[in-house]
């Protein structure tokens, strides 16, 4: 249970160091005095720093995955409205961080995918995870004839979770959320339509 606690604070304090300040600026050292471990347990617990950097990825993606189930596949609630509870949830966070950490998933990706396979295959793997949870949920809006059905889910889910992507960075670089508003309007007003009569 100590070996778990250990690696988790590991963990955790290195998502939030890599979050403020990306992956290839954050030492080891850092990562160690801010859980205040000491530089041998590191390694007890990862092979490299490449290790560490998987494991936080796949740390984050798992958590933020949780929050996408409890968001998108709620049965309860219309599919379009789990859309949009999703978008609001987005730019709360931005307003949280103050624009400064946006999606660690999206920043390694634009950090490591040129300079790692290792990376860009991880991070990969992830987004094609979270797209999945889109297209549950499209299809859910699709089979209820609240939008079209002339685009796959499939399609609609990556070009959704692409936009977003890119919504949450250019917000980060304005320190306005005004970009995720601008294609969660336009998403809903011209792509997630009903279909014609």
């Amino acid at each position: 249970m100590k070996n778990n606690v250990t690696r988790d604070k590991l963990i955790d304090s290195g998502a939030q160091l890599i979050s403020q300040q990306g992956y290839n600026a954050t030492g080891i050292n850092a990562v160690l005095k801010a859980c205040d471990v000491p530089k041998g347990s590191f390694y007890h617990y990862f092979s490299s720093k490449e290790d560490f950097g998987l494991a936080v990825i796949e740390r984050f993606a798992a958590t933020y995955e949780e929050t996408l189930v409890a968001l998108l596949e709620d049965s309860d609630t219309p599919p379009l409205e789990r859309l949009k509870r999703y978008f609001a949830a987005g730019r709360d966070h931005m307003h949280e961080c103050d624009h400064a950490t946006g999606c660690l998933i999206g920043n390694l990706g634009q950090e490591l995918s040129g300079q790692s396979d290792t990376f860009r295959d991880a991070l990969n793997l992830v987004l094609q995870r979270w797209e999945q949870r889109f297209v549950r949920c499209l299809q859910d809006a699709q089979a209820r004839g609240d939008i079209a059905s002339h685009t796959a889910p499939e399609a609609l889910a990556s070009f959704i979770l692409t936009g977003w992507e890119g919504a949450i960075l250019r917000a980060k670089t304005l320190k306005s959320v005004e970009p995720m508003e601008q294609f969660e309007t336009i998403l809903f007003q011209q792509v997630l339509v009903r279909p014609s009569p």
